[in-house]
């Protein structure tokens, strides 16, 4: 945790969810009670297909829905994307970009991540910057290095704390069960709290949530949340389930 900053749990529910899941959403507005509500802030990012019924299920609650990628142009000839001013339109508040799912599969490169955060800003949507290594960059000593360089090709000059999440999701670790040690999380934390003063300024980077990812659950998240420098968590998996997306949430419970 960073004094000061308030925590973000969101939750990312890649390519799952019909209209029966949103079932799962009331469940979790109906867990946030105020006392919770106090402490953290949670974000749920369905499918694009569902962006719009999710925020108007979230109506009345404390949970911001979020959209996961956003085209970097406002309209055009892009069959089968999706722009940031459209998901705003729909109800979101945030968008993730650069998860590395869309990186590897779409070939995103920091630059395309760079033009769809601007994009996100342009929209007044809170970007949510993905950055993390893989194995093999990890095994080589390369982890520090990897996630420096996303950092600065991915984040686009003048955002600030109140347009900017960044998440550091180890690719190794998303969806397999494996963690980083506490130690090892804390210093790639501390990396990108210096790495963001350089890029974005020692004010707003001193603000601004970093988020951990990668198999976060109920059984871990109290250990990782307390690491310094962790602001929050980007579930993947967890987040499909009212209970085990609020069990993590409850790392925060005073």
């Amino acid at each position: 945790m960073t004094p000061g900053i308030r925590p973000l749990v969101a939750g990312n529910w890649k390519m799952n969810g019909l209209k029966a899941s949103l079932a799962q959403l009331t469940a979790m507005a109906s867990q946030f009670d105020a006392a919770l509500a106090r402490n953290v802030d949670l974000l749920v990012c369905p499918p694009a297909t569902l962006v719009q019924a999710a925020a108007a299920a979230a109506v009345g609650s404390a949970i911001a829905v979020g959209g996961q990628d956003c085209h970097a142009n406002a309209s055009g000839a892009h069959t089968g994307d999706v722009s940031a001013e459209m998901l705003a339109d729909a109800g979101a508040r945030f968008v993730i970009v650069g998860h590395s799912e869309r990186r590897a599969d779409h070939g995103e490169t920091d630059a395309v991540v760079k033009a769809k955060a601007e994009a996100a800003r342009r929209a007044g949507l809170v970007a949510v910057v993905c950055v993390g290594e893989t194995r093999a960059e990890r095994e080589a000593g390369k982890t520090l290095a990897v996630v420096r360089g996303q950092l600065e090709g991915s984040i686009p000059a003048g955002m600030t704390a109140a347009d900017l999440v960044v998440a550091y999701e180890p690719v190794w670790a998303i969806g397999t069960g494996l963690t980083p040690t506490a130690a090892d999380v804390a210093e790639v934390h501390a990396a990108i709290r210096s790495d963001l003063e350089r890029i974005l300024g020692k004010t707003e980077s001193g603000k601004l949530r970093i988020l951990y990812g990668g198999s976060v659950k109920p059984s871990n998240a109290a250990e990782l949340m307390a690491i310094e420098n962790v602001d929050g968590a980007l579930v993947g998996g967890a987040s499909l389930k009212a209970e085990d997306f609020m069990g993590i949430a409850a790392a925060y419970r005073g």
